[in-house]
């Protein structure tokens, strides 16, 4: 039973009171009383709302499935045409208004002038939280040395000790960048002997005693140390800084012919931290972790103790870095990545706060007050030298709103919770994922609503299809995950996000976003693809470790996304007849059992592999071997695409229960093999009967009837379940 206490109406865990009352309300001005009173009016004047919208995507459904239903039973092959009027006629598809540009204020430059890559952490471990804010600068020499970005051909393997042969080559790699991102007026920096500043810019000696500077002597903004012996060279390009460390005494600085010990380079220009998909956060408990380590980013105190090389270091947050202009001046340059917080969307409630009714609460009402709360301590500037936003913003990402009533419904949240705070209009600055098919089709129309407060959109490949699937699961059988990718809806999906967004003057005003790189070890083929995110006119894309956000970095200097955009603004819109267009099998269907039974494994393979840290450790996102055993970066959204494919196919009778459940054990076989070396691993076989295993198969076989194919109800009660054994 969990201890709770009467605020008001509201009967709140003594867990989540503690934490509220004693450490995040301190410092912020705002009373005890006056918190849990606008609280429990807020959660009486917006959780039946929040019920009818819930309601409402339910009664859309519903005539769908009608529609297909019907359209089946009478032969009728699709009609496009006659489908886009129907879902007109519900209110599914809305007409689009007049033209114009949104009119968000006071954002940071992180936001608004830089394109860089972006990190998603789950904000329940304060270590990957500390890490991710930090990664605003990297190595580059580390995050080449340490990955496969550089080969092991040619005796440059990895080992336990530095192997020379690979020092070299990862100098090389970076030469070779500084010859793109600030080439020199006359010959290479691989053949610089020495840099210094001189008359107010960078002149370079190179080997052969000549000198020279850059082809754009602009790129270089400053220095620390001595002018004629800098310690470093800071350079500016595109937006993004990097900074040449100089260095005669260290390992590297003394065998390169510059003494060049690393570049420093600007990554993770902004970071979001994650309250919802990356996360196992089920009642009061698990969010008082959540929100304690938001609170602990938001003062700047927080610290998380990291075992490394036989010692335990206490890891914090960066400050910020100092140089000299050129000019004479200071010049000083974040140290931290800009920070997001991703609130839960509008489905889940949660057991913290029970209303009057002894209900749970909405937990995107919860999240929106808590997190708002705790950001007041950055506002107000309780460590004013580990700021977060300097322009007074708070900047929340919202999943999973589906159409334009559901943003209102949150700018409406967010408006109730800046009154309740004091807090000037629009303070509170809105993403919007746009992973929900209602979304995407009124995407013009959902920024609209929010257009004094959106900061952020982006686009999704797993979320986004598994809604795709779930809204069109009695259309017909949908072809296998591996074909969907060449489908011509997600392609007009994902140009339809950026040709929108510019329409809407998100360009120098918001973030447009592109989806994550899911395969953190594969870091040789994301420096060959990840480049198409820029190039498709995104000014952020998601990556999945520190390292990979360094070498994300490259692929924004190689390409101007502002240029970029600028060009892609001219195109003609992507079609939305394609977004509309249901990827379906054509008929006959002619898989063999042989290929029903590889997709069937492959999805239940990640189901399984992912769901039983989830239940069993209460680990949201990590990095899960698929059957291939390539380590995938996994997260809920994981789960509803993999659930959703195998559900379409049970109801068309593509496959049958009976083979799906000889895919669940089979794979509990593999996946219990590929964790081994967990000590806190438990198996699945040959019982089957553990509760994690149990959930798996209810996420298949209760898929259909999912809200929206969600798996959160599912996961959350059954890992509730396993943490009371």
């Amino acid at each position: 039973m969990i201890s709770r206490v009467q605020m008001g109406s509201l009967q709140v865990a003594q867990v989540l009171l503690d934490l509220v009352n004693d450490k995040i309300l301190p410092g912020t001005e705002i009373s005890i009383d006056h918190f849990w009173r606008k609280l429990a009016e807020i959660v009486d004047d917006l959780s039946p709302k929040n019920r009818a919208l819930l309601h409402k995507r339910d009664e859309l459904q519903a005539q769908i499935d009608q529609w297909h239903v019907s359209q089946n039973l009478a032969h009728q092959k699709h009609d496009p045409i006659a489908y886009k009027q129907f879902l007109i006629h519900i209110g599914y598809l809305l007409e689009e208004g007049a033209d114009f540009t949104i009119e968000t204020e006071h954002v940071d430059k992180e936001i608004v002038e830089q394109a860089g890559p972006q990190l998603v952490v789950p904000l329940k471990n304060a270590r990957f939280a500390l890490n991710a804010t930090n990664a605003r600068w990297g190595s580059l020499y580390d995050a080449l040395y340490g990955t496969d970005a550089i080969s092991e051909e040619g005796g440059a393997e990895i080992g336990s000790a530095y192997n020379p042969v690979r020092g070299l080559k990862v100098i090389a790699f970076a030469k070779q960048h500084l010859d793109q991102l600030a080439p020199l007026a006359v010959g290479s920096h691989s053949d610089v002997r020495h840099y210094q500043i001189t008359n107010h810019q960078l002149l370079v000696t190179l080997a052969d005693g000549s000198d020279t500077g850059l082809m754009h002597p602009e790129k270089c903004i400053g220095f620390t140390g001595d002018k004629h012996a800098p310690c470093t060279i800071l350079l500016k390009n595109n937006g993004l800084h990097v900074e040449i460390q100089i260095d005669k005494d260290h390992r590297i600085g003394n065998i390169d012919l510059a003494n060049v010990k690393d570049l420093l380079v600007e990554a993770a220009v902004t970071t979001i931290m994650d309250c919802e998909d990356s996360i196992a956060a089920v009642d009061a408990e698990d969010k008082c972790e959540v929100y304690e380590n938001w609170l602990g980013l938001m003062q700047g105190t927080l610290t998380a103790q990291v075992h490394k090389g036989g010692r335990e270091l206490t890891r914090q947050l960066n400050q910020d870095r100092e140089y000299d202009t050129l000019e004479g001046g200071k010049l000083i340059l974040p140290g931290r990545s800009l920070l997001f917080i991703r609130n839960v969307g509008h489905l889940m409630t949660n057991n913290a706060i029970l209303d009057s009714n002894g209900d749970e609460i909405p937990e995107g009402i919860l999240d929106g007050m808590i997190t708002v709360l705790a950001a007041l301590h950055d506002l107000q500037g309780y460590h004013p030298v580990l700021a977060n936003s300097r322009t007074g913003a708070i900047y929340i990402v919202k999943p999973k709103m589906h159409g334009p009533e559901e943003v209102a419904f949150t700018c409406e949240l967010f408006t109730r919770i800046e009154d309740a705070f004091k807090l000037s209009r629009y303070t509170i600055k809105l993403g919007i994922m746009d992973e929900e098919r209602r979304t995407t089709i009124n995407l013009k129309e959902c920024i609209r609503t929010a257009k004094e407060r959106v900061v952020f959109i982006n686009t999704g490949f797993l979320d986004r299809t598994g809604d795709e699937i779930h809204t069109s699961m009695l259309a017909g059988p949908f072809v296998p995950k591996s074909m969907m990718k060449q489908q011509a809806w997600i392609n007009a999906y994902e140009d339809w996000n950026v040709d929108v967004g510019l329409a809407c003057g998100l360009s120098g005003r918001a973030q447009i976003g592109k989806g994550m790189w899911a395969m953190p070890d594969e870091m040789a083929k994301m420096l060959d693809q990840k480049v198409a995110h820029p190039k498709a006119g995104a000014n952020t894309a998601w990556v999945p470790s520190p390292n990979a956000a360094s070498l994300h970095s490259i692929h924004y200097h190689q390409v101007n996304v502002s240029e970029r955009q600028q060009t892609l603004a001219t195109r003609k819109r992507a079609s939305l007849d394609n977004i509309l267009t249901i990827p379906l099998f054509e008929h006959p269907i002619t898989l063999t059992q042989a290929e029903i039974e590889r997709e069937l494994d492959n999805n239940v393979q990640g189901i399984l592999g992912y769901v039983v840290r989830w239940i069993d450790q209460g680990i949201g996102c990590s990095k899960v071997p698929d059957i291939n055993d390539i380590a995938l970066m996994e997260d809920r959204a994981t789960l509803r695409i993999s659930s959703q494919y195998i559900a379409n196919w049970l109801e068309h009778g593509i496959c049958n229960k009976e083979q799906v459940t000889a895919s669940l054990k089979r794979m509990a076989v593999v996946v219990d093999k590929q964790n081994t070396t967990d000590k806190a691993y438990r198996n699945m076989a040959p019982h089957f009967d553990g509760i994690a295993f149990k959930a798996a198969e209810d996420l298949i076989f209760k898929g259909k009837s999912q809200p929206s194919g969600y798996t959160e109800p599912l996961l959350h009660a059954y890992r509730i379940q396993a943490k009371a054994h």
